[in-house]
């Protein structure tokens, strides 16, 4: 029986040993069979072994794996519990051919087994090619995914240093376009002097900025002329409201307390003075500045004049004079009043713009100097606004024997010409 037994196996050293694993993993057992000691020997170590083991290399579970492509998956599974059904039923025989013992049915058993499991090798061979397959495909793959990734890093470095380069580019074309601002307006103020040294054959020269001094020094004393008539009108303490403009002023005469208004007008309409170049031939045009206004309300020579009117004429002071605010509210409004007293303003207005927009315009340009009361009389700096009386303030050895009161009208400086400030000295 052992010789019989042993003899079919011989064509596969392991085949033996196969069946045993699969008898193990399958756990079959012969259904209505009466097994030999040596069969009842085997089926009980195969009871005694774990559930799961490597058949051929693969495990085996209750439920089958996945082992083929998504093209032929399920045909190869198929293919494969066709297989070990088939080995299954070759097994029942074999193990039928030994009771009663039949050493021909054995023998063909042991070679159906036998060739099913030859197809099962034949499966996992194939299996293992695909792995391989599988596995150098995807390490091809990998490696021509790591050679586009180094690729694309070497490229990004490349990218990076270009925008580095570009920054660097951009940093030294905005620098660059800095200077050229600078150098454009640097021309532009050229050109905006010569324009104006052009011009300085008409208009604007530095005998129109003498002219235009004297008509604003005259303009001022003729509009505080009728702002004190009003004020006396009105019934105003003069003496206080001199006091309240000069407080430590002293005059020689009682009538000398109008340069104390004439100061407060000029310090009013001075007052943020920046002497910047302008055109002012639309308001030489007109001999009435009213004129002017009216035609072009939105002017900055109306703007101007507007601006300094309220700063100027006080609503206390208004509301004393007319008994009401009708100019301010109409000034406010935007527009300018044909008033007298308002026309007067104007006149006076117009000449100080006039005298702003050339001493700006002028090459150098006009500076102003002002003299702060106690400074010492000067007559290259200063002239008295009492001219008849100027020779008394000087001693026989020409030594200043007064000081300035206070300063009614600033002086201006256009290179090496001067134009005196006004002052009053006691």
């Amino acid at each position: 029986m052992e010789v019989v037994t042993t003899k079919p196996f011989k064509a596969s050293s392991n085949i033996s040993e196969i069946v045993s694993k699969f008898a193990k993993v399958c756990k079959f057992r012969s259904i209505g069979v009466l097994p030999s000691e040596n069969n009842a020997a085997l089926v009980e170590e195969s009871s005694d072994l774990v559930e799961e083991k490597e058949f051929v290399g693969v495990k085996i579970h209750p439920q089958p794996t996945e082992v083929a492509s998504e093209d032929n998956g399920e045909a190869e599974i198929e293919k494969l519990f066709d297989i070990v059904s088939a080995l299954k039923s070759a097994y029942v025989r074999l193990q039928e051919a030994h009771i009663p013992y039949n050493p021909k049915m054995i023998i063909a058993a042991n070679k159906l087994v036998v060739a099913e499991l030859e197809a099962l090798c034949k499966i996992k061979r194939a299996y293992k090619e695909k792995q391989f397959t599988k596995a150098k495909s995807d390490l091809s793959r990998f490696a021509l995914l790591q050679a586009k990734i180094e690729l694309n890093e070497r490229f990004l470095e490349e990218l990076k240093f270009e925008v580095k380069a570009k920054n660097s580019e951009i940093m030294l074309l905005v620098e660059e376009l800095r200077e050229l601002d600078m150098g454009n307006a640097k021309l532009a103020e050229k050109v905006k002097q010569l324009s104006l040294e052009r011009k300085s054959g008409g208009i604007y020269n530095i005998t129109a900025f003498q002219k235009a001094f004297t008509a604003t020094s005259k303009s001022i004393h003729d509009f505080a002329k009728p702002l004190i008539s009003l004020m006396k009108a009105s019934r105003w303490d003069l003496d206080l409201a001199a006091k309240s403009i000069e407080e430590e002023a002293v005059y020689s005469k009682r009538s000398h307390k109008k340069y104390a208004f004439e100061a407060y007008i000029g310090r009013r309409m001075f007052s943020g003075m920046t002497l910047e170049g302008y055109n002012v031939d639309d308001v030489m045009r007109f001999d009435n500045p009213i004129d002017d206004l009216i035609e072009d309300p939105e002017s900055d020579f109306a703007k101007f004049c507007g601006k300094k009117y309220l700063l100027v004429v006080h609503p206390m002071m208004e509301a004393s004079f007319f008994g009401n605010l009708d100019q301010r509210m109409f000034v406010l409004s935007g527009k300018h009043p044909r008033t007298p007293f308002y026309q007067i303003f104007a006149r006076m207005a117009k000449w100080v713009w006039v005298l702003q927009g050339i001493g700006g315009s002028l090459y150098p340009k006009a500076k102003a100097f002002a003299v702060n009361r106690g400074s010492k009389f000067s007559d290259v700096y200063m002239e008295s606004v009492e001219e008849d009386e100027e020779c008394k303030f000087l001693s026989v050895e020409g030594e200043p024997m007064h000081r300035v009161e206070f300063m009614v009208m600033p002086g201006f400086k256009i290179g090496d010409t001067l134009l005196k400030s006004r002052v009053y000295l006691s």
